[in-house]
């Protein structure tokens, strides 16, 4: 007889969590190391450069960097300016972080703080009352 109550999928959600958790971790990590080297190593004229988000694959040899632009200079420009850097900030990165790989950084500029900010302004729009229903 077949019993239903089998263990392998409590071992294996056991195993994964801990894998996401330092997953998590890791991207942590990078970001706020990340975050130092840039400030250190490139400085923006007329903008604000910050790093919102870093996915790190899980194999660790890719790392997606979400960045966000705000003030005059162009998202495109400052792309292009952290993309001539990326070697420094490989470089830096491996010696500051111990992980087994060194992320390939693959920066992209993040634009969801522009979309927050137009659905706020849209939602205010909504609640402005017009007078004629009071």
């Amino acid at each position: 007889m077949i019993s239903q109550h089998s263990t392998a999928p409590i071992v294996q959600s056991s195993i994964d969590f801990p894998m996401k958790h330092r997953l998590l971790r890791v991207n942590e990590l990078v970001k706020r190391e990340l975050s130092g080297i840039i400030t250190r190593e490139v400085t923006f004229d007329a903008a604000l450069v910050t790093i919102n988000q870093v996915n790190v694959t899980p194999d660790l040899k890719k790392a997606h960097v979400f960045v966000s632009v705000l003030g005059a200079e162009s998202g495109p420009s400052v792309l292009a300016k952290l993309e001539s850097h990326r070697t420094a900030f490989q470089a830096e990165l491996a010696r500051n972080v111990v992980l087994k790989y060194t992320p390939h950084l693959i920066f992209h500029l993040d634009d969801s703080i522009e979309r927050g900010t137009r659905v706020i302004e849209i939602l205010q729009k909504l609640e402005t009352p017009t007078g004629e229903k009071e």
